[in-house]
């Protein structure tokens, strides 16, 4: 019996799909006490940690082992004053110590702040003044402990500094310090509405948002790891997020820990495809999840047999159907897509036991009651354009939704005006009830009278060979309002000209409406991009 079982009930039918699932849990569920530590009493040997990196090295961490380095690190943090409610920045990649770091600091009681090793100084300076960071734990790696020394030096703040794995000027070794520490941690008191986790958005439109998760939000992740991305007990699981991002969440620890799954992890920093494949075969990997870029990549490869992987699954853009068609094709594999948000869990898949439907979002989570609403608030119409809407369930929390926007009640307000969370995402639903994602409000373009999402063209121009990367944007037009742009960035082997430009127009709109036509197209070299990597769109426009 996996750990999720404790606290869940979960209904499906015949086919193994989900139809209801209800959430039992004390009002002091701590993940670090209550399901690592839990697991490591009932079956101490257990797997839960697969990790590896570029240089060949190695290590299989047991529950009992993530029970034992996550006390002695909980212990260095509260002989260095970290306490309850203290707010603790992370900065470790990929790196193994991030799993012992962060239920350490769920033990104690403490925020935990994921952080990308990609962030600029200024970046690392506004998340530090933002948040008010207690303490910043880091990398030694890509000049990470430079960046963060000039950042709190610039932000004025007293900041407590560990960096794990050696010896860094003006830093603890936290490596070191945790060999040294005890083993023993009494436990401490926390709520399940405490505050546990804060990630930052990616700011594709302003700066970004503190969001913070409480202690029941890795509950809300036993769908995710079972239903969508199909983890087994004793399976083993690759997500490649890295830890600065919600999908680490997502894919890394929660949902794959409560249902028994081990996490694979692999520690590296330019992804390499036939690489992957090798991590994936050498390990046995049975389930896993990335973003459509890295299928759009293997395919264009050829993917090598892969006899252990059971199920694949991708979320965090559009998924372009020839890739969908084409990794089936090529592996057996039925590819299925995901949505959901950093203030969320997941909120639509394609889900185990129903089928994945191409180009599709799939259908809503039996967790929450999910709707689209169109522009006068009602509910849309089959294949009308709306809004994703979370509206609550009667006398129930609203377990893996988000608790807060860091200092900023009004946008929170804002984005639960009219009692349901508004998400700010476009889709459409077909007469079976299937989503259809359709874009960001804010990135839908109108033209000549018709409103055009730009994923849906988006989708047709990664059809052709010569492009690797994609986005389409409106632009002011006097007869249309706003005409069609595509910018793209060539894949290798092909350049710049205008007979590629007309090649590209002309292979796109045949196969669209004559409303969703591209009218121009430019070529560039790389998108500007958050550093989550999203393409951001404003820029472009």
């Amino acid at each position: 019996m996996s750990i999720s079982q404790l606290y869940c009930r979960e209904i499906t039918d015949e086919n193994g799909a989900l139809t209801d699932i209800n959430l039992d849990y004390p009002d002091d569920f701590n993940f670090g006490y209550d399901v690592v530590d839990l697991q490591a009493e009932k079956e101490p040997e257990k797997r839960a940690l697969v990790w590896c990196d570029t240089e060949g090295e190695e290590h299989i961490f047991t529950f009992s082992d993530i029970k034992k380095y996550s006390n002695k690190m909980a212990n260095v943090f509260l002989s260095q004053g970290i306490k309850k409610g203290s707010r603790v920045m992370l900065v470790l990649k990929r790196h193994y110590e991030y799993w012992f770091a962060v239920v350490a600091l769920h033990k104690i009681g403490a925020l935990a702040i994921p952080a990308s090793h990609m962030l600029t100084v200024n970046d690392f300076v506004y998340r530090i003044n933002t948040a008010k960071v207690d303490a910043i734990v880091c990398t030694p790696k890509n000049e990470i402990p430079d960046k963060i020394k000039e950042a709190v030096s610039k932000s004025g703040i007293s900041v407590k500094l560990w960096c794990v794995q050696s010896d860094t000027d003006g830093f603890d070794n936290l490596t070191e310090q945790t060999e040294n520490a005890g083993e023993e941690l009494k436990r401490i008191p926390t709520l399940a509405t405490d505050e546990m986790l804060m990630y930052f958005t990616s700011g594709t439109t302003g700066y970004p948002k503190g969001v913070i998760h409480d202690y029941a939000y890795p509950l809300a992740h036993i769908i995710t790891a079972r239903y969508w991305q199909q983890t087994e007990d004793n399976g083993l699981h690759l997500t490649l997020a890295e830890t600065g991002w919600a999908k680490a969440s997502w894919g890394k620890i929660y949902g794959q820990w409560l249902t028994g799954c081990a996490v694979m992890v692999y520690d590296f920093d330019n992804f390499e495809p036939r690489q992957l494949i090798n991590i994936i075969n050498r390990y046995h990997v049975t389930s896993f999840c990335a973003p459509p870029t890295v299928y759009r990549y293997l395919v264009r490869k050829g993917i090598p047999e892969m006899p252990t992987l059971k199920h694949a699954s991708t979320a965090g853009e559009m998924l372009a159907p020839d890739v969908f068609r084409k990794f089936f094709e090529q592996t057996g594999l039925t590819l299925s897509e995901g949505y959901g948000q950093t203030e969320t869990t997941l909120l639509i898949a394609n889900f185990k036991g129903r089928k994945a439907h191409e180009g599709s979002l799939g259908i809503p989570s039996p967790f929450y009651n999910i709707e689209l609403r169109n522009s006068k608030g009602e509910k849309a119409a089959p294949n009308e354009i709306g809004e994703v809407v979370i509206i609550p369930k009667e006398n129930a929390p609203k377990t893996g939704i988000f608790c807060s926007y860091l200092d900023n009640e009004e946008q929170y307000k804002h984005v639960w005006r009219d009692g349901v969370y508004h998400t700010g995402d476009a889709a459409y639903i077909d007469e079976n009830g299937v989503f259809y994602f359709h874009g960001r409000f804010d990135d839908i373009i109108k033209t000549g009278g018709f409103r055009v999402g730009p994923y849906e063209v988006e989708n047709v121009l990664l059809e052709h060979p010569a492009v690797v990367e994609c986005s389409v944007i409106g632009i002011p037009d006097t007869l249309r309002g706003q005409a069609i742009k595509a910018v793209i960035v060539l894949d290798r082997g092909y350049s710049p000209s205008g007979k590629l430009e007309t090649d590209i127009k002309e292979f796109c709109n045949k196969k669209l409406a004559e409303y969703k036509w591209i009218r121009l197209v430019e070529f560039v070299k790389e998108m500007p991009k958050t550093i989550s990597g999203k393409i951001i769109k404003p820029a472009l426009r």
